[in-house]
């Protein structure tokens, strides 16, 4: 009886994570409509593009966003470079006129916060907005992100992250497949009340409130939109507002464990959704955050049990599902399957399993997580 609960438990979370919560939400749309009052405004924009050594992208990066729809004369690009050796600061000078692009020279390299921190103190801007240097731009993407900041109870807004040439990785088109499904989760929360994070390639938020996170902050895209909850703003989500990036820009095991270490971190900031209290994103919190945290741990609790359970048929099956699946998982990881689709359960079990290594980082040495 106690392996059998103990695995029907242990099976429930990850199938609430990642699927009983879109239901949830997709239901609360039914009833619950919180629309955003966004108009045509062009207030003074600083476009913070914070760069280490991206000298392969940088000068892409400054043109994309010398393109923007966006009125040039509202428009100031601060390229805030934490100490590159690979010329990004040289080749950014060239493209710097001291007016509309600016560059900030920061010769010793401290971690994107400590850049971030210091270049909003440099920002001319009412409307901040961050994009990191290897995404691109749509031109009407800045323009689409600020029209939501008309409405005064918005404090920041996330744009909409999309993957380019995904078939150039083998986790290319899962990679894919994973933000199209946080993008519906994040439009859903920002439809219903306020959205939990944002994408970092491009957000934004109101100069007055940004919220100086401490230098040992790992996911900025998540502590700054949501310090405005606390405030009582809204962080809401413009899925026209679009960035995109390469697949091969995304890859990498320590990149998902720095990841799931910032958010290990971010448990903390549930004070911004209890003070003052709201109901909505507390549950987006527990359901989107604190739920898939736990579900690696749920994985292997539900394994552990089924081989307790071997005795009874049903269970017979279920544990060769769940060995099919994880075999499945490390060819992946061996080979690049196709069809494509057969990536996924690599994939699923890869961010799952970064989840060990990110809480391992996250409550040691975070100093060695911070993002270059």
């Amino acid at each position: 009886m106690i392996a059998e609960l103990c695995f029907w438990l242990c099976a429930a979370v990850p199938v609430y994570a990642y699927a009983g919560y879109p239901l949830a939400l997709a239901a609360l749309r039914l009833v619950i409509h919180r629309g955003v009052r966004k108009q045509p405004v062009t207030p003074l924009v600083s476009l913070i593009i914070p760069a280490y050594n991206e000298a392969r992208s940088i000068e892409a990066k400054i043109g994309n966003s010398l393109a923007l729809d966006y009125p040039a004369e509202q428009l100031e690009i601060l390229i805030a470079c934490d100490g590159p050796r690979d010329g990004t600061t040289e080749i950014a000078r060239r493209m710097a006129d001291g007016r509309r692009v600016r560059v900030l020279d920061y010769a010793v390299n401290r971690g994107k916060i400590a850049v971030l921190n210091d270049a909003v103190r440099e920002a001319r801007g009412e409307i901040v907005v961050f994009s990191d240097a290897a995404a691109m731009l749509y031109p009407d993407s800045v323009r689409l992100l600020v029209e939501s900041f008309a409405d005064p109870e918005v404090g920041a807004v996330s744009g909409k992250y999309t993957v380019v040439r995904a078939d150039d990785v083998a986790i290319g088109k899962s990679e894919d497949v994973y933000w199209k499904y946080e993008t519906f989760l994040k439009v859903q929360e920002s439809e219903l009340s306020s959205t939990l994070g944002a994408h970092g390639h491009l957000h934004a938020i109101r100069r007055p409130l940004y919220p100086y996170p401490p230098l040992g902050t790992i996911n900025d895209d998540y502590i700054i939109p949501v310090s405005v909850l606390g405030k009582g703003y809204r962080a809401v989500y413009e899925p026209k507002a679009i960035v995109y990036e390469e697949a091969q820009e995304m890859t990498g095991f320590g990149r998902r464990v720095r990841i799931m270490a910032g958010n290990v971190q971010q448990l903390r900031e549930i004070r911004g959704v209890i003070r003052p209290f709201r109901p909505l994103p507390l549950f987006f919190f527990l359901s989107h955050k604190v739920c898939r945290l736990a579900v690696p741990f749920a994985m292997v609790g539900a394994l552990a049990a089924n081989v307790l359970l071997l005795d009874a048929r049903l269970y017979q099956a279920l544990f060769v599902g769940q060995m099919l699946f994880y075999g499945v998982a490390a060819s992946g990881m061996l080979l690049r399957l196709r069809p494509k689709a057969l990536m996924l359960p690599y994939y699923f079990s890869m961010i799952n399993v970064a989840v060990f290594f990110g809480m391992y980082h996250a409550v040691t040495d975070m100093r060695k997580m911070k993002w270059k």
